[in-house]
């Protein structure tokens, strides 16, 4: 089902003119009425009948009557059947006989709760996520699902769990899309999947970001440790890399400039010595030799 615009008067004029024939009505029942109604027979009934059933109209018309407030729609429906959909703010006036439905097109938001989900490893996490929508298609949205409020909570929780399930929760191989290290690349995949489960509710989803992301409480201080860990190898790593560079370089320097002639035991002595002094945890005493190094 798609949206299909319909006309609608303008509320304020029908209101007025209502007034008018209103007044009209009351008038023909007063003269009708009179002073003297039997001097005018039967035309004094049929002016009392007229204005009675004008009076009456003029009363039940005004239910067609109804407001729409700035990014708000109406649904109209015809004992069942969908009529048309009207977006045109202020007091308007259709037929008496439409059921009307008011839907708020405005950009909405909302927070799942915390969803303890397993990720892709198999460990388990707790995420969770701020959506933000909007209905574009109103008619979809009242006639596709029955309550499109709780359609968009339970299929964005549903979707959070499917996407968090597809990612790990840290980047194991370069190259690797995880949950922690690409928050733009996974809130693309969450907007996407949310908007495709709801896009037959005439919803459009405008942004999904995840807002909470962390181990579940039963494991998280082991990942802490495990990340520790990780970070001390990666710390290491770098030390003895930057390490390895500096006594290449000091032997290259020495042997260029000629300033010692050392052999390969020596060589390994200084090598061993200096990567002592440069990937210790802590400052090195350094023991001075004034005699020959031989």
């Amino acid at each position: 089902m798609k949206e299909m615009p319909i006309r609608s008067l303008p509320g304020i004029p029908f209101l007025f003119g209502v007034i008018v024939v209103g007044l009209l009505s009351g008038w023909l029942v007063v003269t009708g009425i009179g002073p003297n109604p039997d001097a005018y027979g039967a035309a004094s009934g049929t002016k009392i009948l007229i204005g009675v059933v004008v009076g009456i109209l003029s009363f039940l018309s005004l239910v067609g009557l109804y407001s729409i407030q700035p990014n708000q729609a109406a649904v109209l429906s015809l004992f069942g059947k969908y009529v048309g959909t009207v977006k045109e703010a202020g007091l308007r006036w259709n037929n008496p006989f439409y059921s009307k439905r008011k839907i708020s097109q405005r950009v909405r938001n909302f927070e799942s709760g915390k969803l303890k989900v397993n990720d892709l490893d198999g460990s388990p996490i707790e995420i969770a996520a701020v959506i933000v929508w909007q209905v574009v298609d109103a008619s979809e949205a009242v006639f596709n699902v029955d309550d499109y409020e709780s359609f968009v909570h339970i299929q964005s929780e549903a979707a959070l769990r499917a996407m968090a399930s597809s990612y790990p929760y840290d980047q194991h191989d370069e190259g690797q899309t995880a949950l922690r290290s690409h928050p733009q690349e996974i809130s693309d995949h969450l907007q996407a999947q949310i908007a495709e489960r709801l896009g037959t509710a005439g919803v459009e989803v405008i942004e999904a970001r995840i807002s909470h992301l962390a181990y579940a409480p039963e494991i998280a201080q082991v990942m802490l440790q495990r990340q520790q860990a990780n970070a001390v190898i990666a710390a290491r790593t770098r030390i003895v890399a930057g390490a390895v560079g500096m006594v290449e370089m000091a032997l290259a320097e020495l042997q260029k400039n000629h300033v010692v002639e050392l052999d390969e035991e020596r060589k390994a002595q200084m090598v061993s010595n200096l990567l002592v002094v440069l990937c210790g945890d802590r400052g090195m005493q350094p023991v001075l030799n004034a005699g020959s190094i031989y």
